[in-house]
């Protein structure tokens, strides 16, 4: 079990970095949360959960154990996979998943790519116990900071490799105008709409 890795981030994908570790370039499967909070040349530490299947071996890396262990729980579930399970983080934080669950919210897991709502019965059904209690935080997870996060945003976009200008444009297409500073939490969401926007354009 590969339990974290830690080195220089050689380069970020849309679903995906490499790492260098002791030499060797891991590929890290990761959320776009978790891949905008990396830069490219510098360190970074990401918890991961290795996959072994008869004829691949996958890493998954998230930016901190309690994503990590949500991702293996959440695979316990019949029908949920890696990938389904890495677009569920993708879509909700740990705590907005534990709340989803707690409160049998199906329409906050069918808004992840691959759930229909028996999926989600089903999720919540073998889920029920064994997520344990989101914080009291709040909803979403993390408390929204009042700092402005978008920046954080063009720079995962130029990151993937979009240009500067065009990254600029289209988190200000998203935004459409507001002043409202993006919070921590709101990072993902931003980043998802961005690219979507970008992926469009250049179609």
């Amino acid at each position: 079990m590969i339990a974290s890795v830690h080195g220089t981030v050689l380069a970020v994908r849309l679903d995906a970095a490499v790492v260098e570790v002791g030499g060797v370039g891991m590929l890290v499967q990761a959320t776009p949360a978790t891949l905008a909070g990396l830069r490219l040349g510098q360190p970074a530490r990401l918890f991961t959960s290795l996959v072994v299947r008869e004829d691949s071996l996958t890493l998954f890396g998230f930016a901190d154990d309690d994503e990590r262990d949500v991702f293996e729980t959440v695979q316990t579930v019949s029908g949920v996979g890696p990938r389904l399970a890495l677009a569920m983080l993708a879509v909700h934080t740990p705590d907005g998943l534990r709340r989803a669950v707690a409160d049998e919210d199906l329409a906050a897991l069918v808004r992840v790519p691959g759930i229909g709502r028996k999926g989600a019965q089903r999720i919540v059904l073998e889920l029920k116990d064994r997520l344990g209690a989101p914080s009291p935080a709040g909803g979403a997870g993390a408390v929204p900071l009042p700092s402005d996060h978008r920046e954080q945003v063009v720079e995962a976009l130029v990151g993937l490799g979009w240009p500067a200008r065009a990254a600029q444009d289209a988190v200000a297409a998203v935004l459409d105008g507001t002043s409202d500073p993006v919070g921590a939490d709101e990072v993902p969401g931003v980043l998802r709409a961005a690219l979507r926007s970008l992926g469009s354009a250049r179609a």
